[in-house]
């Protein structure tokens, strides 16, 4: 997605988990000393955010706390984990079950296996904290290999049976939670935008006109002068994307492959669709419900986005734009001649 920020605002720029992490933030008494560095406050809790949630949830990092964990997959065994792990393999089971299925962090086997690898699974140090068969309790031991900046409650879970990739609903909860810190040392009034890897959460208070965000055009050639397909107003929640347009590679076989896998058949899910944008209160939630409407396919996402009084936009393999009556009532312009 692109933003186009309000003037008045101060951006910060990075990257984080992998991929672009911008803020936006907008102040009621434009850009004061005091404003400026309420912002830089701001920022410095969504770098700290972000790289608590790379320690916790990282499938990429050897020490994180959830290669650990995945680690000690299927062992039956009870593990001691920080609150956003604990709160990440909630999200993930919940999700599941949301979406009868259609959601399953249990792919990252599949994915290894068409050539998306992460830290290695064999070998290496044990489970986070101290792990031990048949249920019993664990003595408390802290998580991960990171030394915490500040004391956390910790939770005890059952280790899961097959190993997690938390994907995309860990970016939305990395928003959720560093928005959260960024608006609570902004001063009354101010408001920010705040994006990673294309998904954008909303805090505080909206430009007049709303936050302007442009949904890719997934066909269209890459490059900093293209066309969005469609323009938001973001007034409150987020809005995330599942596309196949930037992580499709060439799979050990010879075959196209790409990241969105079908947790029936363990594949590269073939729907008829390259890319679902849906727009809800929370950037996690949306996530999940773009990849299930990914699932649904071209046939099937019109009725069950209508049905589910969702706000989702789509591109089909035709290049046809679809989106649901909730998504129209958001849009500030949409690349009419793509309707299909």
């Amino acid at each position: 997605m692109t933003v186009a920020p309000p003037d008045p605002a101060i951006a910060f720029s990075a990257r984080a988990l992998g991929s672009a992490l911008r803020l936006h933030v907008r102040l009621a008494d434009g850009s004061s000393s005091a404003g400026v560095a309420a912002a830089e406050a701001a920022w410095a809790e969504v770098r700290d955010e972000f790289d608590a949630v790379d320690v916790a949830l990282s499938r990429f990092r050897t020490d994180s706390e959830l290669t650990m964990l995945n680690r000690r997959a299927g062992d039956g065994s009870v593990a001691v984990v920080s609150r956003r792990l604990r709160t990440a393999l909630a999200a993930v089971h919940r999700a599941g079950r949301l979406t009868d299925g259609r959601f399953d962090a249990r792919v990252l086997g599949a994915l290894e296996r068409i050539g998306e690898h992460g830290a290695p699974l064999e070998g290496g140090d044990e489970a986070p904290g101290r792990t031990v068969p048949g249920g019993e309790m664990s003595d408390g031991t802290e998580v991960g290999a990171a030394p915490r900046r500040r004391a956390e409650p910790l939770s005890r879970v059952r280790v899961p049976d097959a190993p997690l990739d938390m994907g995309g609903i860990g970016k939305g909860l990395a928003l959720r939670w560093a928005a959260a810190r960024a608006i609570a040392v902004l001063p009354p009034g101010a408001g920010l935008l705040l994006e990673a890897g294309g998904d954008v959460v909303h805090a505080g208070a909206p430009p007049a006109d709303g936050w302007m965000v442009g949904i890719e055009d997934p066909v269209a050639p890459t490059g900093p002068d293209g066309e969005p397909l469609v323009v938001v107003a973001v007034r409150d929640g987020a809005v995330a994307t599942s596309s196949i347009r930037v992580r499709n590679w060439i799979g050990p076989d010879g075959r196209p492959v790409h990241h969105l896998l079908d947790p029936s058949t363990g594949e590269p899910a073939r729907t008829g669709l390259i890319a679902v944008t849906v727009a809800g209160a929370d950037p996690a939630w949306s996530e999940v419900w773009s990849k299930a409407l990914f699932l649904a396919g071209r046939d099937g996402i019109a009725d069950e986005a209508r049905s589910g009084g969702m706000a989702a936009w789509w591109v089909d393999d035709r290049g046809r734009l679809g989106m649901t009556p909730d998504a129209r009532l958001r849009c500030a312009w949409v690349a009419e001649e793509r309707l299909g």
